[in-house]
């Protein structure tokens, strides 16, 4: 409400300004909103759903090149929306996800003098004594803010143990840009949240909160520097990783000072190959370290493109004081841009273990058992029909590089996905917190990793990791067997009481057995019968009218009006009876 009020409120500088752009979001999610209650809702109770199914892939790509537009036009969180949505292959079409996956921040760079007056006011002193020199053209420019290189004064050198540093620092006004937006945004989940078709695959109010903390998180740059050491220690003693050095002393929530670790960007096969690495060597390590993040650390790098993390050869390293121990690799994997970052916890890691062991092995059972701890499918899940479309899966494309899966006929493709797709919307599914930065993660993980190497197997790197997650696990058997062995003998010390007071309520008549999945069942289709007759009854006033209003008009224009009623129940029967 906060937030909103600050949207409406005229005493604001720029409140015009800032009414607009809300407006413009507004009206932008509300023309599409109507869009889909015409095309998704109206016209399959009519009896034109195939309308709908005819035009459905146009639509939605016409949706995500119309908000492309949007959102490098505004800027600010409406293109981190984009690259939110293009990540959200469980619930958005490909047709969506696809137009947006290439979706970057492109937004013009703010003029230093800008930039200078925000940075002067947060350090409290002019630029020149904060750093011996600063460049005045950007490095790189974003919708949240921008980053300069500049050289550290020789007391805050001495500190430090830096000398080169960059400098990044938000884009003036960029707290009320993000307030706005995600009054907006708030807004608009309001509004889906009473879309059924939506509201049966999504917490819209939860996915906006979610984004709503990770924003907020990305533009304090005290949480990234905290973000950054905590890393650094995760892997402090890790040769395949290296973080940059932050300076504190010339860090504030808007500003911040870190080493600066430019070297090789990761998918630069020219340059990596002109340093004498080669890029196929590089992929397994990368994905190895992701691994290791998700599914041992619990603390990752949600945003994982090939413009955060650098390949620094053994010379740069020396050059800093980095330079690998004895036997260690002749480079490092430097990560930058600690804003965006997840946290798994302990008891979804343990299922995404599982997942990972399930996956290798290729269990489809296992697997969809995985799934199920980890909290993506809700307990009620009929998983029957999952688990033989995840053996399918397996059967036919199980172990396939991208490479290979490339060589398989596109329309085989197209119907194991039709059908998986059918079987996976059947099913109640939920997001467990911070899931949708781990399906991020996995899917930049991979990404960078085809690019490295065009061969690249990610199984390659899931067995051994798996086989590595199986053996710690088994570690704990006996520990789990005790457990198991507590758990069985107070079951068996409290199961004659329990079978005492069950006997005694089959004498008095008082047991009652109730199957809910199967009453709720009944009830829609008890529901969807009253609405088949209601239409039954309204085509038939309506041809019964049509035909007698030649000759009784008064008749039929009643009975042309009173079709109107069985109308009604048959559009919003189903709403009624949720």
């Amino acid at each position: 409400m906060a937030s909103e009020r600050r949207v409406r409120g005229d005493s604001t500088p720029g409140a015009g300004d800032t009414r607009a752009r809300y407006r413009r979001i507004l009206r932008f999610a509300g023309r599409n909103l109507a869009v889909i209650w015409w095309y998704e809702l109206l016209l399959p109770r009519i009896g034109l759903a195939g309308v709908a199914e005819r035009t459905r892939s146009k639509r939605m790509r016409r949706f995500a090149q119309r908000f492309h537009v949007l959102a490098v036009d505004l800027g600010g969180l409406m293109i981190k929306v984009g690259q939110f949505m293009s990540s959200r292959l469980d619930v958005l079409p490909p047709e969506i996800t696809a137009e947006l996956a290439g979706l970057q921040d492109e937004v013009p760079a703010v003029p230093f003098p800008a930039i200078r007056a925000l940075a002067e006011a947060e350090l409290g002193m002019p630029l020149e004594r904060a750093y011996a020199s600063i460049d005045e053209v950007p490095i790189a420019a974003a919708s949240l803010g921008q980053a300069h290189r500049a050289r550290l004064g020789p007391l805050d050198r001495a500190d430090t143990g830096l000398d080169a540093v960059v400098v990044k620092v938000q884009r003036p006004g960029i707290d009320a840009i993000v307030d706005v937006d995600l009054a907006a945004l708030r807004k608009v989940a309001g509004w889906l949240s009473h879309v059924r078709l939506v509201a049966d695959r999504v917490n819209t109010h939860a996915l906006v909160e979610e984004f709503a903390q990770t924003s907020l998180e990305e533009i304090d740059y005290l949480h990234e520097a905290a973000n950054a050491e905590r890393f650094a220690a995760d892997f402090a003693a890790d040769d395949r990783v290296a973080v940059p050095v932050i300076a504190w002393e010339r860090t504030t929530r808007r500003v911040l000072t870190l080493e600066d670790v430019t070297a090789i960007k990761i998918t630069d096969a020219a340059a990596l190959a002109a340093a004498g690495i080669d890029p196929a060597e590089v992929a397994p390590v990368f994905a190895a370290v992701m691994f290791d993040q998700l599914f041992t650390n619990g603390f990752f790098h949600a945003d994982p493109h090939p413009g955060n993390i650098f390949v620094t050869p053994a010379a740069a390293q020396a050059t800093t004081g980095t330079e690998p121990a004895s036997g260690g690799p002749a480079w490092k994997l430097t990560f930058i841009d600690f804003g965006m970052m997840g946290e798994v916890p302990p008891s979804t890691r343990r299922g995404l273990r599982k997942l990972l062991i399930a996956a290798a092995s290729r269990d489809g059972k296992s697997l969809v058992d995985a799934v199920r701890d980890v909290g993506v499918l809700l307990p009620s899940a009929d998983t029957a029909e999952l688990e033989r479309a995840m053996t399918q899966l397996f059967a036919r494309f199980g172990g396939m590089g991208f490479a290979e899966l490339r060589e398989v006929d596109p329309r085989e493709f197209r119907e194991f996905a039709t059908q998986f797709g059918d079987v996976v919307r059947s099913l109640p599914f939920q997001l467990p917190e911070n899931f949708l930065l781990v399906i991020r993660a996995m899917s930049l993980t991979s990404g960078v990793c085809s690019a490295l190497d065009p061969g690249f197997n990610l199984w390659d790197s899931i067995e051994p990791y798996a086989t590595k997650l199986l053996r710690d696990e088994r570690g704990n058997v006996v520990q789990d067997l005790a457990k198991q062995a507590l758990e069985t003998a107070g079951l068996a010390w409290r199961l004659p009481k329990r079978l005492d007071g069950l006997v005694t309520r089959l004498d008095e008549g008082s047991v009652v057995v109730t199957n809910p999945s199967l009453e709720r069942r009944v009830a829609r289709l008890e529901r969807s019968a009253r609405r088949a007759v209601s239409a039954a009854v309204f085509a038939g006033l309506l041809v019964a009218g049509a035909v007698l209003r030649a000759d009784e008009v008064v008749l039929g224009t009643v009975l042309m009006v009173g079709s109107v009623v069985p109308l009604l129940h048959a559009l919003l029967a189903g709403r009624w009876g949720r």
